[in-house]
């Protein structure tokens, strides 16, 4: 008798599925779950992933981002969005973050059942971005809060603890500039665009009318009242007119990627026309135009990937982010946290350099003409005592001349107990590759604040330029460096601790900054070990780029150092499958795998056996 193999969570996933799309009403809709960051496109969804354990916190996530999709698709008209949607930046965020919220409370009107769903999600992504521990409003995304403070208005729910904080440090502003304008919410909310033009008052109430762009009704009116005036004045006009006239002139209706491919195609006739009247007009000898050099790219691995400004960026020591005593209180924090889990830990580092000193011993080198005498070969030597290639000499392994780094992923989905691991598993690690007088460097990426920082502030102030490149300020922090003892830098992984601390993650950046640290040691052998849970992400850049800006990035980053091969690359993914990016990669499904996870990838790669080290670095995933 066999046992039956089907995943328990299908059948769930099955019934949302067709949940989901009765909710929607739309039946051709595609729904599917993925590790990856949940979406919605025109032909469907895509949910979070669903495991095999069904824990409640992975089913109410579902449930609450397929209803809240569901009920965009069914409630939201992209034609009407779109003509009012208004083209500044922040005034678009709000504008968006209240339509969400509109969708949202019409269907809790219409199905209650939703709002408690919705909820979850909403408590996902506020603890995930760290909303509850922000105390100040100039750390509060203003749209979000504006897209909150709809949804309670409108449903009379009160909101999860993260999100209620972010909502209550811009309540106060928001309804004396707006409360008025918010009044009439109720009579709205069912019209959408009866809705966006209250949403459009709102966001001139708070004082970013400037970003609203023409009024989308009297543009309408005054196009209606042009053509009937135009049908009074020519009532027999010849249709070859209007074409000539179309054909010389940008029309009204020809959008503005069209005009601006016209008119670079006429300056590049001229310029070429240009060329061939001065062919004979050429520079003295000796001479040539002055033109300043092209700035350096911002990455070598994609010489087209854009930096809005690196001026606010910071590569940072992990001392200096906080004072000496609070790094000791947050490790001690740590070392409490996982009192529980150091004994495995610990019991997986000591395999690991029991297996790596193993190698040590045994590792010689046979049949020599000079060195020590070879026990196995006396019965030759008897026979013959003027036999070569009897003798021995120890080998140094491998692994002596080698650099590892750790580098961590500090985004805000890390928060909890998976940075708590992820820190532990480093400094255990580092301390027993130590020992065995292997060089370890630790270094942690996120950015330095939610929503672009400065950068995203300096590119408002400065005309909102289209399609800005990556736009927010990062911050790279050193733990440990390669060449500091382990018993100075243990504190410092207590930092990971820090409230506040973990952001949004650009991965792209990251792995090429640490790979060029890394490149740069003087050792014979390099190795790269990323700890990851999740594609990178930043909603500032993302919101202003194609939607794979950053991904492309990534993978661009991997296939450069890939290529290159003066390092090797391995990846561990926490929950995320890290194997469609990286070539070496383990996806685990358990924060409390990656000890594990981290010491097989690391005895294999230093396994004297070929056969062995091939079978390690074939796995794929764990758990």
């Amino acid at each position: 008798m066999t046992k039956p193999t089907d995943n328990p969570a299908d059948p769930f996933k099955k019934a949302l599925a067709e949940a989901t799309k009765v909710m929607a009403d739309d039946p051709e809709m595609t729904v599917t779950f993925s590790v990856d960051p949940s979406g919605m496109t025109k032909e469907g969804v895509r949910l979070p992933q669903v495991s095999r354990r069904m824990t409640r916190d992975e089913v109410m996530l579902a449930r609450g981002t397929a209803d809240a999709f569901a009920l965009r698709r069914k409630y939201h008209d992209e034609a009407v969005a779109t003509r009012y949607a208004p083209p500044g930046g922040l005034a678009r965020e709000i504008y968006d973050a209240m339509e969400t919220a509109r969708c949202e409370a019409v269907g809790a009107r219409a199905m209650p059942g939703t709002a408690t769903n919705i909820d979850a999600k909403i408590a996902h992504e506020a603890d995930r971005k760290g909303y509850g521990q922000i105390t100040s409003n100039a750390d509060a995304p203003l749209s979000v809060a504006a897209g909150y403070l709809v949804r309670h208005l409108a449903t009379g729910r009160d909101l999860p603890k993260g999100a209620e904080n972010v909502m209550n440090l811009w309540r106060g502003f928001i309804e004396e500039q707006a409360g008025g304008t918010l009044e009439r919410l109720d009579a709205a909310l069912a019209d959408q665009a009866a809705f966006a033009r209250l949403a459009r008052q709102v966001i001139a109430d708070l004082g970013y009318g400037d970003q609203l762009g023409e009024d989308p009704d009297l543009d309408q009116d005054d196009e209606m009242e042009d053509e009937a005036q135009e049908d009074q004045d020519n009532p027999d006009s010849a249709g070859d007119d209007s074409q000539e006239t179309d054909e010389s002139e940008p029309s009204p209706e020809q959008s503005q990627e069209e005009q601006q491919d016209a008119k670079e195609a006429q300056v590049s006739m001229e310029d070429s026309a240009d060329m061939d009247d001065g062919e004979e007009a050429e520079l003295p000898e000796g001479e040539a135009p002055l033109e300043p050099p092209p700035p350096a790219p911002h990455s070598d691995a994609d010489p087209n990937y854009t930096v809005y400004t690196t001026e606010f960026d910071e590569e940072i020591r992990a001392e200096d982010l906080a004072e000496p005593a609070e790094l000791e209180r947050l490790r001690a924090y740590l070392d409490q946290q996982l009192e529980p889990l150091k004994g495995a830990v610990s019991r997986l580092a000591n395999k690991l350099q029991r297996r790596l000193q193993a190698q040590q011993n045994r590792s010689w080198l046979f049949d020599l003409e000079e060195g020590t005498l070879d026990a196995g070969r006396l019965a030759r030597v008897v026979a013959n005592p003027t036999t070569p290639l009897s003798f021995k000499q120890e080998k140094d392994t491998e692994f002596r001349d080698t650099c590892v780094t750790l580098l961590l992923d500090n985004s805000g989905s890390m928060r909890g107990r998976p940075i708590s691991i992820a820190a532990i598993c480093a400094d255990v690690l580092a301390r027993t590759l130590e020992r065995c007088s292997v060089k370890v460097e630790i270094l942690g990426f996120t950015t330095r604040a939610w929503k672009g920082g400065q950068s995203r502030e300096k590119w408002l102030a400065s005309g909102r330029e289209q399609q800005p490149g990556r736009l927010n300020d990062l911050r790279h922090i050193i733990y440990k460096g390669a060449d500091a003892p382990w018993r100075r830098a243990r504190e410092n992984l207590g930092l990971m601790m820090k409230e506040g601390l973990l952001k949004e993650n650009i991965d792209g950046e990251a792995l090429e900054w640490a790979h060029r640290r890394l490149a740069a040691r003087p050792e014979a052998r390099k190795i790269l070990m990323v700890i990851s849970d999740g594609a990178p992400v930043d909603d500032s850049t993302l919101s202003v780029n194609p939607a794979n800006f950053l991904e492309k990035h990534l993978r661009d980053v991997i296939a450069m150092v890939e290529r290159r091969k003066a390092v090797e690359l391995i990846a561990i993914g926490i929950g995320h499958d890290v194997t469609r990016y990286y070539q070496r990669a383990v996806t685990i499904t358990d924060v409390e795998q990656l000890a594990g996870a981290m010491t097989e990838q690391l005895a294999g790669l230093f396994d004297s056996d070929p056969r062995m080290r091939a079978r390690v670095l074939g796995m794929r995933r764990v758990g």
